[in-house]
């Protein structure tokens, strides 16, 4: 019996950094999270649906990375993930990021910066990971390198959270007036819709 086909990632938030903090998703329900980001290969979709890789990187990716390796990329991109959400969610509650999530960052920043190269483009300089191809941390690092670009610049002020308060996905609002207020209107935007109308009507029996 054949294995089920995953199903694709819903990259809502228009950047994938905010994407990657996405997977986990219902991360404030009472319920609890559910995790997106189980294995190397969804690491692997994620960066490729991403177009971060291509297809055929990934799936060389998949055949060629050693399972001891895959995991332990696997868990420092989960640790990204969760740095780059508290950073993300202390900013949209008003808050101050902690400062080990920060640091911790940083040290995926510098992973960033040591291994990518500068080359020579046809009109500008351009950074490079020529030679890095098949490396187990290339789509870490490309991650990392999306949210080191998002967040050091005027980008990160456009950053908002989904107004379902058990969803809250992160995602870049890039609407001409700037008043995006749902990852996806037609689930967590009609889903609210929805709780305000059987409220209303609850107050009207009530009164």
């Amino acid at each position: 019996m054949s294995n089920p086909v995953p199903k694709p990632f819903n990259l809502l938030a228009g950047n994938p950094a905010l994407d990657l903090v996405n997977t986990m998703d219902l991360r404030f329900s009472a319920n609890g999270p559910e995790e997106l980001l189980s294995t190397y290969a969804d690491l692997l979709r994620l960066a490729a649906q991403s177009r971060l890789l291509t297809a055929e990187q990934a799936r060389k990716l998949a055949r060629t990375v050693r399972e001891k390796d895959a995991q332990q990329v696997l868990a420092s991109a989960v640790e990204l993930r969760e740095a780059l959400a508290a950073v993300l969610y202390a900013w949209m509650d008003g808050g101050k990021p902690p400062a080990a999530q920060v640091e911790t960052l940083e040290r995926h920043f510098r992973a960033v910066a040591l291994h990518r190269r500068l080359r020579l483009g046809e009109s500008q300089l351009v950074w490079s990971w020529s030679g890095l191809e098949q490396e187990a941390e290339i789509p870490l690092w490309k991650l990392a390198e999306a949210a080191s670009d998002l967040l050091v610049t005027s980008e990160a002020e456009r950053v908002r959270e989904c107004g379902d308060p058990t969803c809250r996905w992160l995602f870049l609002d890039i609407s001409k007036n700037h008043t995006r207020r749902w990852c996806n209107m037609k689930t967590c935007g009609n889903r609210m819709k929805a709780r305000r109308h059987h409220a209303r009507q609850q107050e009207s029996e009530a009164s």
